[in-house]
């Protein structure tokens, strides 16, 4: 590897440097409860349960997990943190944390929300992305009724919506207009919009129509990127297919690669219903895809655009070899990379520090709204295998170096 793109997630004066002392100290005891599995998998069912029955636990939550890994309350709120992550060249993918509603009546909220997020993220002094999951939009059950009629191929995107009655019909048809209500904002204000991935048994119907949609907004610069779960083993050759669409229909394929968040939801759904699970058979496969769709899209950067949202040292490190391995600037405009916002900082600030184009994920929202957000991402690190330990041995090393 060049020396000039070897980049060292170990600095952590560079990765903590927006944090005071105070805060180091406090993420660092949290970090340290949460390397406790046992603890993650009662206190997760605990605060279900506490919500559930409406005990006062929303100060603890807030002053705690809320705080590391989410950015406020109100879109108004997540300015200080916007500020902050400003300083160090990095930018904020907005995320209202808006997800497994029911009614019209949510779904038409959610909508004007997401509006103001894309008018908030039109602002020149923010960065111009933002999430959007569909099941903020949209009933589920609905999605996976259509799910089986779903296809993509080489040639288009398609949803029959034949099985669907009359009334569910009329439903669908309010989804898609909400998406395009979106879409033409956001075309308008130059945002960009984050399709989230979600469970395996809605997601060739979010993945057909985000791809519907890109076949109309993509034209020109990219609006929509699809979110594709490596972790799951059929997604590299779905990348290659989107890729194949995309150049087939003359679009420029927008693309998030991430390993995923549902794998022990997904792998409990296929064995209850005794089917073949949809994620890979180890980690290592994982990865190997992984690195292998890094390696597919940067070879084809001029007809593509990927965000790499990875909290995997090798992985993010790999891609700016690639880089410049292939003589591209670290900041090209069609390559960021993405980490969530309260995790992996030792990779976010050092990528920025060497020049890469680098987004935090910034979830906003009610405590109530985001607490199925914030229960993936407990699981999620104590579930992943040295992930909170390797946080840990970063913060415990720079409250060392700090001297406090």
């Amino acid at each position: 590897m060049n020396s000039k793109a070897k980049i060292s997630f170990d600095n952590t004066e560079q990765a903590f440097i927006y944090k005071s002392d105070k805060q180091l100290k406090k993420t660092y005891r949290l970090f340290q409860l949460m390397n406790q599995g046992w603890l993650v998998s009662i206190g997760t069912e605990l605060t279900i349960l506490a919500v559930k029955w409406k005990l006062p636990i929303k100060g603890l939550l807030r002053s705690t997990i809320f705080e590391q890994f989410v950015g406020g309350e109100t879109l108004q709120g997540t300015k200080t943190v916007a500020e902050n992550l400003k300083k160090y060249g990095i930018g904020i993918i907005f995320d209202y944390g808006a997800e497994g509603k029911e009614s019209e009546i949510d779904f038409d909220n959610a909508k004007d929300e997401f509006i103001n997020v894309i008018n908030h993220a039109a602002n020149p002094e923010t960065t111009n992305l933002i999430a959007v999951k569909i099941t903020a939009l949209a009933r589920f059950a609905l999605l996976e009724k259509l799910n089986t009629t779903s296809k993509l191929t080489a040639e288009a995107a398609t949803i029959n919506t034949d099985q669907l009655t009359t009334s569910e019909k009329q439903e669908w048809d309010k989804v898609i207009q909400r998406l395009v209500d979106l879409c033409k904002l956001a075309s308008q204000k130059n945002v960009g919009i984050l399709i989230d991935a979600e469970e395996s048994w809605i997601q060739d119907t979010i993945d057909a129509i985000t791809m519907q949609l890109m076949q109309v907004y993509n034209k020109n610069r990219v609006v929509l990127f699809n979110t594709i779960q490596l972790y799951r083993h059929d997604r590299l050759e779905f990348l290659k297919l989107s890729h194949a669409m995309a150049l087939k229909n003359d679009f420029i394929l927008g693309v998030k690669i991430v390993r995923g968040a549902y794998m022990e939801k997904e792998r409990k759904r296929a064995e209850s219903l005794q089917a073949p699970s949809p994620i890979q058979p180890d980690k290592s496969s994982s990865d190997q895809d992984f690195n292998a769709a890094i390696d597919y899209t940067i070879e084809r950067l001029s007809t593509l655009s990927v965000i790499i949202a990875s909290h995997n040292e090798y992985s993010s490190q790999y891609a700016v070899q690639l880089l410049d391995e292939a003589n591209l600037t670290l900041n090209h405009p069609h390559v960021q990379f993405s980490q969530l916002y309260g995790m992996s900082d030792n990779i976010t600030f050092n990528l920025a520090k060497a020049g890469c184009n680098v987004t935090k994920y910034l979830p906003y929202g009610p405590i109530d709204d985001v607490i199925p957000y914030l229960m993936r991402r407990a699981q999620e690190n104590s579930s992943v295998a040295g992930q909170t330990s390797r946080e840990l041995f970063l913060i415990e090393k720079e409250i060392k170096r700090r001297g406090i």
